[in-house]
């Protein structure tokens, strides 16, 4: 097992290979809550898949859009940050199967770019010049929507970069 920190804005996102032993996969599934109850369609669903495993002494957690690619006994190489007792996968690598996964960091570059461009819009309407406070709550709510957005795939792209080097 090898462990490689990253510098990366003070963050501490890692990278850690080893096997894998005791994996354990779920899938979590939220219903739309404006969804009509008559309606079954799975459109409305938001499914996340999770994987539990150990990679030597450490847990890990890791929580993608699509099931990870990985089985016990693998060879894989994770890379993401410490969350609590688990470790928090951002990217991994499986030699074993030679697949790589991780989400998509440029989706959220460009969602970050809507809500500062949808905060700047607001920041130049005449209820913000006015002072009034409920425009002033949600300028600094795409703000820091935006700015986590922008945050997380900067994340994912460190992920991914210690995954290569």
């Amino acid at each position: 097992m090898s462990l490689k920190p990253s510098s990366f804005l003070t963050s501490s996102v890692s990278a850690i290979s080893g096997t894998v032993s005791n994996l354990n996969n779920e899938r979590l599934e939220y219903v739309n809550p404006e969804k009509p109850t008559h309606d079954h369609s799975s459109v409305s669903y938001q499914r996340f898949f999770i994987s539990q495993f150990n990679l030597g002494d450490r847990a890990i957690e890791a929580k993608f859009s699509t099931p990870m690619v990985v089985s016990n006994g693998d060879a894989i190489t994770v890379s993401g940050y410490q969350k609590g007792n688990g470790f928090q996968v951002l990217a991994y690598a499986n030699q074993t199967q030679q697949v790589s996964k991780h989400e998509n960091w440029i989706v959220l570059g460009f969602g970050a770019l809507f809500f500062l461009a949808v905060a700047l819009g607001l920041l130049n309407s005449e209820l913000v010049a006015d002072g009034a406070l409920v425009p002033k709550l949600f300028l600094i709510g795409f703000v820091g929507v935006a700015f986590y957005m922008g945050y997380r795939a900067l994340l994912i792209r460190e992920a991914i970069s210690l995954l290569k080097g």
